[in-house]
């Protein structure tokens, strides 16, 4: 590197060979001025001319320079002006991308913000229906206690069944937990007229056949299962016709109800005997649906009888009744006459009336002063016979 009238060239730059030619050729000068003059005379001239026109390529070469150096400020200056220009339109659009990365991360944090709180509800709703689960495991476990334990599983059996009857039928046509006079105490007791009386509804029912029923997993167990639930449901009929059909205190049938509809779909396809056993014996076996549309018939059956017992009571009613749309009767015929009578007085009224603006219009069309001329007790005589 090289300075030069304030400016830094390489050593390679065009103005570094151009200043190193022009000092080559005043060397050059000197050098060929020092040998003439060891020459003679006659050679003096020559070399003056061609020192002269090497001063002169030298002035032009100096001339040259100046230019060019001026040349070079000019492009170093616009050098600078451009680069100060892209500085400030580099800092500018650096300015600008910061902004919109800053809007970037805010919108994005936005909208982490506002992921992370949907997440949060979702983890909540996740966490309600967890617990939910959890709470009906522990009644699903409950349920099975309940089930597995004969009592616990009869009283669930009744409450069942109280439920259905209390949606069924009104309260004073049924009795829970009656006692009959064998000393039996029956789920149930629907106050049924005669015929056919009063019908027991029972709500125990073998459990342990029905569920090694469905435990069983080969053809061996499944007809052992099958085998006992026969017995145990043959049993069970068999117990509800002894203790719950009673000649002259009860119906002449029973009703078994089963808590499942399971139980109730399995009897009725895989087990047809054992439902015909039941109707041997008059112990019909309902479900909670089939429980449900008895009841209803029961109901009607109750309605019924209690018009028949009302039946009096209703024909002396209906006798009251008809007295009084007769009275009601001759009533509106009287008011019909009176109404005829005023309406009569209302056309003779209508007519007076009439008769009265007839005289009314005809004395507003005297003649005073006519009147005034003639005799007073002839105008007035006519007028008052009148």
């Amino acid at each position: 590197m090289i300075t030069l009238f304030g400016q830094t060239y390489p050593w390679n730059a065009p103005e570094v060979l151009l200043i190193a030619g022009v000092a080559f050729v005043i060397l050059l000068a000197l050098f060929l001025i020092w040998r003439a003059t060891s020459r003679s005379a006659a050679t003096a001239e020559p070399l003056l001319r061609e020192l002269g026109w090497l001063a002169n390529r030298v002035q032009l070469l100096g001339d040259g320079q100046e230019r060019l150096a001026g040349g070079l400020h000019h492009v170093s200056e616009a050098q600078v002006v451009s680069q100060t220009a892209m500085l400030q339109m580099m800092e500018k659009r650096l300015a600008e991308v910061q902004v919109a990365m800053g809007e970037s991360l805010t919108g994005s944090s936005t909208r982490t913000a506002r992921s992370l709180g949907e997440l949060q509800q979702r983890l909540e709703t996740i966490d309600k229906a967890q617990a939910n689960i959890e709470k009906l495991s522990g009644n699903v476990l409950n349920l099975q206690d309940i089930l597995s334990n004969k009592q616990a599983r009869g009283a669930f059996g009744e409450i069942q069944l109280n439920d259905i009857v209390v949606k069924a039928l009104p309260s004073d046509a049924y009795t829970m937990q009656a006692t009959l006079s064998n000393g039996r105490r029956a789920d149930c007791l629907v106050h049924l007229p005669n015929p056919p009386g009063p019908i027991v509804i029972d709500a125990k029912f073998p459990l342990e056949a029905y569920e090694a029923l469905r435990r069983a997993e080969n053809p061996r167990q499944l007809a052992e299962a099958g085998a006992q639930l026969r017995v145990a449901v043959r049993t069970h009929i068999r117990a509800i016709a002894d203790r719950y059909i009673l000649d002259g205190e009860t119906a002449d049938g029973a009703l078994m109800f089963l808590p499942s509809e399971a139980i109730y779909a399995e009897l009725h396809s895989n087990f047809p005997e054992v439902v015909r056993d039941g109707f041997a014996a008059k112990v019909w076996i309902v479900s909670p649906t089939t429980c449900m549309a008895t009841l209803n018939t029961m109901r009607a059956v109750l309605k019924d009888a209690r018009m028949r017992e009302q039946a009096g009571a209703i024909r002396r009613e209906l006798a009251l009744l008809y007295g009084d749309v007769e009275r009601l009767t001759e009533r509106v015929g009287n008011l019909d006459r009176h109404f005829g009578q005023a309406a009569k007085d209302i056309e003779e009224i209508k007519v007076s009336s009439d008769k009265a603006s007839k005289r009314a219009r005809r004395l507003d069309n005297f003649d005073f002063e006519e009147l005034a001329q003639t005799d007073p007790a002839r105008v007035i005589g006519p007028q008052a016979a009148e």
